[in-house]
């Protein structure tokens, strides 16, 4: 990686981060569907970074969120298995639709569809360990459930659109 991706990387953590903690963290559409475009932070990593490097990245903004949200580690723990499930993620993807040798993680170079099936897929795993996480009974499979499919259709979305107003 060059000094540039890296300053951009880095100021990509800075603005999602920061959307998420001040604007992001009280957007909540009928008391179910919760946005955490902090996610975004681990989805548009570049796949040359070491899945160590990708682990505690991701540990280090799930941690970030944890201290604003007061969650205890809910949102790193989550986001690890998301970095962890990534490549998988990358490598099925890869082979479906047959991505070039380096990938960049973006709509514009991925395309809207496959850059929507890559985002849905790993937010989806994400909110899955967040909220059962969060709902720590059996009973509340259902609600969590609800809220699992809501959330990550709404930050799926909102990922998309920051995407397609960014410039690259």
């Amino acid at each position: 990686m060059t000094l540039r991706e890296i300053l951009n990387i880095s100021f990509l953590f800075v603005l999602y981060l920061s959307l998420q903690v001040l604007i992001v963290r009280n957007l909540v559409l009928f008391d179910v569907a919760f946005c955490f475009v902090y996610v975004a932070c681990i989805l548009l990593l570049p796949m040359e970074m070491s899945l160590s490097a990708t682990l505690l990245t991701a540990f280090g903004v799930g941690i970030v969120v944890d201290t604003f949200y007061n969650t205890l580690g809910m949102h790193a723990a989550a986001t690890v298995l998301m970095a962890y499930i990534r490549p998988a993620v990358v490598r099925f993807q890869a082979a479906q639709r047959g991505f070039e040798s380096r990938i960049i993680f973006s709509i514009h170079e991925m395309g809207s569809r496959n850059f929507f099936y890559y985002v849905l897929i790993l937010t989806f795993i994400h909110h899955f360990a967040l909220f059962l996480i969060e709902a720590n009974n059996i009973l509340l499979f259902l609600p969590a459930m609800v809220k699992i499919v809501a959330s990550t259709l709404f930050t799926s979305v909102s990922i998309m659109l920051v995407q397609y107003f960014s410039r690259n």
